[in-house]
C-alpha cells in the first residue's frame, strides 16, 4: 500500500468519489479497481522520486491513476493520454470534482506526451497492436531511465503482452500478482527505428486500402461483422443525403458508401482516438477525404436531432473490458434521437446478442435483413412517433 498515512486518507477519499460518467454507469462497472490500486503501489516510489512534469498517464480508465498519483505524491504536471474520450471526459469531470483540475494537461500519444518523462502509469489495452505502438512511443520519446509500469487484471493480460512489451524494452519483469491484478514493469528502452504505425493493408476485394493506427477495432483488417454489413449497402436508403458511420474504427463503413454513392454527406465518429486518426488517414488513402467528416465523440452526442437519413453500426459488445450491451444501447438511443422520420438504422451484431426488441423500442420498426452463422444484419425505421 501507499505508504504515507495522509496520502492514504486523501487517494482513498479521491477513489470514493469517482465515477464513470459520461460512461455506462451500472453496479457491476466500477471507476476505480484493484489494478489501479496495484499499479499505484508498485510505482509509489518511483514516482515520488519522479517529481513535476515527468509522469504520464495512458489510457487511465476514469482518472483513478491521474488523481491516485497527484493526491499520493503531490504531483503536478502530469501528462494524460486517453484513447476512449468517456475516459477523458470522466477524468475531466472527477479531477474537478476533487479540486485536482489543474495538476494534468492531456496530451495525444506521441512526443509532447512522453518527452523526457521517467514515470509512466499506463492501463494495457487489450489489442496487442495497440500496446506495440503505445510501447514504441514511450521507447521513441521517453527518457533513457523511464520506468513504465503497465498493469491490468490478471484476466486480461496474456504472455504475449510481456513479448510485445520486449521489442521496445530490454527488461520486462511481472510483479506479484495481488486481487487478480498484475503489473509489468519495463525498462531500458531499447534503439527504435522508423514509425511502424499506422499500419496499411490493401483490400483488394473492396478496392479499399485501411489505415491504422495500434488501438483501432481490428486493426488494418476487414472484421467479418463490417464485411457481412457491407453486403447490403446498396439496400441501405437510396435516397439519402446525410449519412453517419457510428463507431466508425478503420472507416471502413463510411469510405465505402462514399465512394458508392458520390452526392452523400457522410459523418463519421468514434469516441477513439486511434479509431478517428485511423479513419481520416483511410479516408485519405482512398481520395473521398473531401466527402467525409470525421468526429471524436460520444455516440454522436453532438450531432443535432433530425439530421441524418441513414445510420451505419457495427456496435461493441464490451464497455472497456467488461461483456456489457450498455454502450450498444446508448448507441441506438442516440441513432433514435439523431434519424430523421422515415430514415434508417443499419447495424450488424453477434446474433447471441438478440438487440431487436431494443432498436424496436429506440428507434422504430425493427426487422432482420440477413443473418449467417455468427451475426445479424438489421434495418430499423424511425416512425413518426419515435
Amino acid at each position: 500500500m501507499i505508504q504515507h498515512t495522509v496520502g492514504v486518507v486523501e487517494v482513498e477519499d479521491v477513489f470514493s468519489r469517482l465515477r464513470r460518467y459520461p460512461d455506462v454507469e451500472a453496479v457491476n462497472l466500477y471507476a476505480v479497481d484493484a489494478a489501479d490500486r496495484l499499479l499505484l503501489d508498485e510505482a509509489a516510489e518511483s514516482l515520488a522520486a519522479a517529481g513535476d512534469d515527468r509522469v504520464a498517464v495512458i489510457d487511465d480508465g476514469y482518472g483513478a491513476l491521474t488523481l491516485g498519483a497527484a493526491a499520493a505524491h503531490e504531483l503536478r504536471g502530469l501528462r494524460v493520454h486517453q484513447d476512449l474520450l468517456t475516459g477523458e471526459l470522466a477524468l475531466a469531470n472527477n479531477a474537478r470534482q476533487v479540486g485536482l483540475a489543474d495538476r494534468y494537461s492531456a496530451h495525444e500519444l506521441g512526443e509532447r506526451l512522453l518527452a523526457d518523462v521517467r514515470v509512466v502509469l499506463w492501463r494495457l489495452p487489450r489489442a496487442l497492436s495497440g500496446i506495440a505502438e503505445t510501447a514504441d512511443a514511450i521507447a521513441r520519446y521517453a527518457a533513457p531511465e523511464v520506468r513504465v509500469y503497465a498493469g491490468g487484471r490478471d484476466k486480461y493480460l496474456t504472455p504475449a503482452m510481456n513479448e510485445v512489451l520486449a521489442e521496445s524494452f530490454g527488461s520486462v519483469q511481472a510483479s506479484r500478482g495481488r486481487q487478480k491484478s498484475r503489473v509489468l514493469l519495463a525498462t531500458d528502452p531499447k534503439p527504435v527505428g522508423e514509425q511502424r504505425f499506422p499500419l496499411r493493408n490493401q483490400l483488394d476485394d473492396l478496392g479499399l486500402e485501411v489505415v491504422a493506427h495500434g488501438a483501432a477495432f481490428s486493426g488494418s483488417r476487414l472484421d467479418i461483422g463490417t464485411r457481412f454489413l457491407l453486403d447490403y449497402l446498396k439496400r441501405m436508403k437510396p435516397d439519402a443525403r446525410d449519412a453517419i458511420d457510428l463507431g466508425c474504427g478503420t472507416g471502413i463503413l463510411a469510405v465505402a458508401l462514399a465512394a458508392a454513392r458520390p452526392g452523400i454527406r457522410v459523418t463519421a465518429t468514434d469516441q477513439s482516438a486511434a479509431a478517428v486518426a485511423s479513419t481520416r488517414a483511410t479516408a485519405a488513402a482512398n481520395a473521398v477525404a473531401d466527402r467525409i467528416t470525421v468526429l471524436r465523440d460520444d455516440a454522436m452526442s453532438t450531432a443535432p436531432d433530425n439530421s441524418a437519413d441513414l445510420v451505419l453500426c457495427n456496435p461493441p459488445f464490451h464497455v472497456g473490458a467488461a461483456v456489457h450491451t450498455g454502450s450498444a444501447i446508448k448507441m441506438f438511443s442516440e441513432a433514435g434521437r439523431v434519424l430523421r422520420p422515415g430514415g434508417e438504422l443499419w447495424t450488424v451484431y453477434n446474433t447471441h446478442l438478440n438487440y431487436r426488441g431494443v432498436m424496436e423500442r429506440l428507434v422504430g420498426k425493427t426487422e432482420v435483413m440477413g443473418r449467417n452463422r455468427k451475426f445479424t444484419v438489421t434495418r430499423s425505421v424511425r416512425g413518426l412517433h419515435t
